[in-house]
């Protein structure tokens, strides 16, 4: 079982011929409601793919809430540690132009008020990886973290967006994943260049680099590598990202090497390229197999 512990978002997607400039008002082609949040994409991503997750998070009072659980619902994962409270469902605004690339702003909401005791140490004992991202408080992302390496759980951690955590919690992630800005961001406090071999010097732990159209990059005690992107022509890379990681994160669930794990992420990021949505666009377990060719 996956135990992931993160945001949980209503995705207000806009789509537009162009990003507006300053001071410019567009009208939109068209608006989308959908459930997003990187740990509830990140969840609903690896239960596509087959993994047994439980997630846990917060949503609030309002009407925006079922739309922020609806994926989680829809792809089966187990939501009895989403917490519902007083307050704002965090909700996103996307907007997307007519070559698929996009810009967000997100307010957190209820996601600031996710504990970490949410989890129990029954439930990290039971699970065999604990996935984090850090739309929620850092301190309570650092808690689990802390826990986890104690319990002997790996711990995959997708630093996104690169808040400061200190380079001692940083350490106790099994797997660190960064994009390419969080990588500049990170080797930035730790003096290093942001190659994933680079970053694995620096904190002594594996690391994936995700490279957008050039692929993505690893290194690990076992040497570094690089995993080629498929070529496609994108119509909205909204939820690319968090489909690479919970789909890796399902492989690896599934005693997948990581190399072979990222490879499958890779595929399944360019199929969610080629749709629209964030929860929506994630593709399911059987998608990813055809694509592959298995």
């Amino acid at each position: 079982m996956i135990v992931c512990f993160g945001s949980l978002n209503a995705d207000l997607v806009f789509r537009l011929p162009e990003i507006p400039r300053s001071g410019q008002t567009l009208l939109a082609d068209d608006l989308a409601v959908q459930a997003g949040g990187k740990g509830a994409n990140q969840a609903v991503a690896a239960a596509r793919d087959g993994a047994a997750v439980a997630m846990a998070g917060a949503i609030g009072s309002d009407a925006l809430a079922e739309v922020a659980l609806s994926g989680l619902r829809e792809a089966g994962a187990d939501i009895a540690r989403v917490r519902s409270l007083a307050a704002a469902t965090g909700c996103a605004s996307i907007w997307i132009d007519a070559a698929g690339r996009n810009r967000i702003a997100v307010a957190l909401g209820a996601n600031a008020q996710a504990r970490a005791d949410q989890i129990t140490d029954a439930d990290l004992a039971r699970a065999t990886s604990l996935l984090l991202q850090m739309e929620v408080a850092m301190q309570e992302t650092a808690a689990l973290l802390r826990r986890a390496r104690a319990l002997g759980l790996r711990a995959i951690l997708n630093l996104a967006p690169a808040l400061p955590l200190d380079t001692d919690t940083l350490r106790l992630a099994g797997l660190l994943v960064v994009n390419e800005d969080e990588a500049e961001a990170t080797a930035l406090r730790l003096g290093c260049a942001p190659e994933a071999a680079a970053l694995r010097a620096a904190l002594g732990i594996d690391v994936v680099r995700t490279l957008g159209e050039a692929g993505s990059e690893a290194a690990t005690q076992d040497g570094a590598w690089h995993v080629p992107a498929r070529v496609i022509d994108p119509v909205d890379t909204t939820a690319a990202g968090d489909c690479f990681v919970g789909v890796l994160a399902a492989a690896l669930d599934r005693g997948a090497p990581l190399r072979a794990a990222m490879e499958r992420a890779s595929v399944a990021a360019a199929l969610a390229c080629g749709r629209r949505g964030s929860q929506a666009s994630l593709p399911r377990r059987a998608e990813t197999d055809r694509a592959l060719g298995t």
